[in-house]
């Protein structure tokens, strides 16, 4: 039983069904963990009554006269005292429990005997949970803005695996929708100016095709919003793409049951002088987006383009008319008011699905592929609202599916210098931020005994590394300016700063020549202040990695992480690791206790920076 859940257990053989919070004081003479349950039980005005009856307390009794008492039974618990060495009382009647250091000392032998499951639980061993994130529009550039929900949507997928969970990673695409009109009719319009065609974008690498499509974007963008009879035309070839879209997967052996064109309203030479500058820009698209996957190291189980699951959800709708939806002059709502929620749109006037409906459609598509207990869906919370109408429809259509979805919502990032986006036609790109990012380490961080290799290797790492710890260390859901400069520097909490320590880390088993496994009887050493204050922190892991899931919060390692390696290297900078000579108060058992201590300092940061999507490169 791991040491959190023992002492939780013994709390609440005394206190009942009463929720413990025991959680690391801020103050380490505070102890390894505390809890409020005195103050928690008195505020609550509880009998305390037990089924074991083992608390005898009075409605008199103040917060730490219960604490006293609850301490007097818990110094009775032969199985606490086996990793408790004290437990004392402070302030009001907060209990605070110090760790038996052979306790702590077992942690580093599970530390370096079993490096690669250390901090792993089995709490969501069989449950299947299906991650969808990134969901990027095709026909624009992959920008910061995108970033966010890859990063954390990653990072989520590798928490709940490490937690036992078999993971499910989807992406949800864009393909069909008035962003891809607004895209197309751009470059339509750029064609004209530029004086090419289609087969000219073939001869441009692929970067610069993008780019194109991007640019095609911001101007479609602009028009939409000044122009009538731009914006005419564009929800015109709005519907075009939808038909062009049902060609193409006709084409793929996809057959559609779905008619957008009942009423033939666009000829085929309208549609044919659309399609092929889709069917190419989609696939261009696509196959950029693969690029950023692979190299920030994502790689989906499951993609689901707008235009296929488009058509489930328009079927989902119909089916549901006079039940769940109800027709409103020419197109099809949901009321949310009856649901404390606000009137949607699923299918619009022109017989088209909107976003709503597609999002019902993803459900059960993804259901199919992967017959998940959870679905977790990172959005923006700017679509919060929308999405809680969209869940209330799902639980009323697919109640098993939507009882068992929850949005992920996380904040907006920004630059300092202010607004940033596609439409703006200002856009931050992720490859141009991550070449930027590279470009400043090997200036500020590799020197030239680096080969050209080891360059490019440690150099993008370390700017992924900046990348993605800047994104991850803020609380899902709350806004941020990513600063460049913060993000790269070794003096604060940055992941080059992680990463630096993990390298050190090695670095310093290199030069002993040694394993670093732990060996030593643990009675031959007594951890001074800084050993002890690392070896707690160690023992915390485990705990970091399971609350981290609990609340989806992958700051919760990044804090973890940063406090561990301050710790480690206020360590490293007040004590000598490698004994060298060994009188004046060194030794072969101390040299080899800090040893492991510094092995198992760098297997914890490699494996938490992993959680994070992040490597840890062993040279800086």
């Amino acid at each position: 039983m791991e040491i959190k859940s023992q002492i939780v257990e013994s709390l609440q053989e005394i206190v009942g069904k009463t929720e413990i919070y025991l959680e690391v004081p801020e103050r380490e003479e505070f102890g390894d963990y505390c809890t409020n349950v005195a103050l928690q039980l008195k505020s609550q005005n509880l009998k305390l009554k037990t089924k074991s009856q083992k608390l005898k307390v009075s409605s008199q009794d103040n917060p730490r006269q219960i604490a006293e008492k609850i301490v007097e039974l818990l110094k009775k618990d032969e199985e606490l005292k086996n990793i408790i060495k004290r437990i004392d009382i402070a302030g009001p009647g907060f209990i605070n429990f110090h760790l038996n250091n052979d306790v702590l000392l077992n942690v580093l032998t599970q530390i370096v005997s079993d490096s690669k499951n250390f901090g792993k639980s089995d709490i969501l061993k069989k449950k299947k949970v299906c991650v969808e994130y990134t969901d990027p529009n095709p026909f624009k550039e992959f920008h910061i803005g995108h970033l966010i929900s890859n990063i954390t949507g990653e990072s989520i997928c590798r928490i709940f695996e490490a937690n036992g969970a078999e993971v499910w990673r989807a992406d949800y695409f864009g393909d069909v929708g008035v962003h891809a009109a607004k895209s197309i009719w751009g470059i339509q319009k750029k064609f004209q100016e530029d004086k090419i065609a289609l087969s000219d974008l073939e001869n441009i690498t692929l970067l610069e095709r993008v780019s194109y499509m991007g640019a095609g974007y911001a101007r479609g963008s602009t028009a939409f919003e000044a122009d009538e009879k731009a914006k005419e035309e564009i929800g015109k070839l709005n519907s075009i793409l939808y038909i062009c879209a049902q060609k193409m997967g006709e084409s793929e052996g996809r057959k559609s049951k779905i008619n957008y064109d009942p009423e033939k309203k666009y000829s085929d030479d309208e549609i044919n002088k659309v399609y092929d500058l889709y069917v190419n820009g989609r696939s261009w698209s696509l196959e950029y987006f693969e690029t950023i996957y692979k190299r920030l190291g994502t790689k989906f189980n499951g993609y689901y383009p707008e235009s296929v699951v488009g058509e489930v959800g328009y079927q989902l709708v119909k089916d549901n008319i006079g039940k769940v939806f109800e027709e409103s002059e020419g197109a099809v709502i949901f009321k949310g008011e009856k649901y404390g929620l606000h009137t949607r749109v699923f299918i619009n006037k022109h017989n088209l699905p909107t976003y709503e409906a597609k999002e019902l459609g993803l459900a059960p598509t993804k259901f199919k592929d992967f017959q998940y207990d959870k679905s977790v869906i990172v959005v923006g919370k700017e679509i919060k609202e929308y999405f809680g109408v969209l869940v209330q429809a799902l639980k009323l259509v697919e109640p098993e599916l939507g009882n068992v979805t929850q949005p992920l919502c996380t904040g907006m990032v920004s630059v300092p210098s202010g607004k940033m986006g596609s439409r703006f036609g200002n856009v931050v790109t992720v490859t141009g931020l991550l070449d930027q990012l590279k470009k400043m380490i090997e200036e500020k961080y590799l020197s030239t005994s680096y080969s050209d290799l080891e360059k490019e290797d440690i150099s993008e790492k370390v700017a992924q590394g900046a990348l993605k710890y800047a994104f991850l260390k803020n609380s899902v859901g709350s806004d941020f300016i990513f600063d460049i400069n913060a993000s790269v520097s070794l003096d604060g909490n940055s992941g080059p700063y992680l990463q630096y320590t993990f390298a050190r880390t090695q670095s310093v088993l290199a030069k002993s020549g040694r394993s670093g496994e732990w060996k030593s009887k643990s009675d031959k050493v007594e951890p001074n202040i800084e050993e002890k204050s690392l070896l707690r922190q160690l023992s915390h892991y485990p705990d970091t990695i399971v609350m981290s899931v609990k609340n989806y919060s992958p700051n919760l390692i990044c804090n973890y992480l940063y406090e561990l390696a301050q710790r480690f290297n206020t360590f490293y900078n007040k004590h000598r690791i490698i004994q060298g000579d060994k009188g004046n108060g060194g030794g072969e058992d101390i040299e080899h206790f800090r040893l492991t201590l510094t092995s198992a300092t760098g297997t914890v940061l490699k494996s938490g920076l992993y959680l994070l999507g992040i490597q840890a490169p062993e040279r800086m």
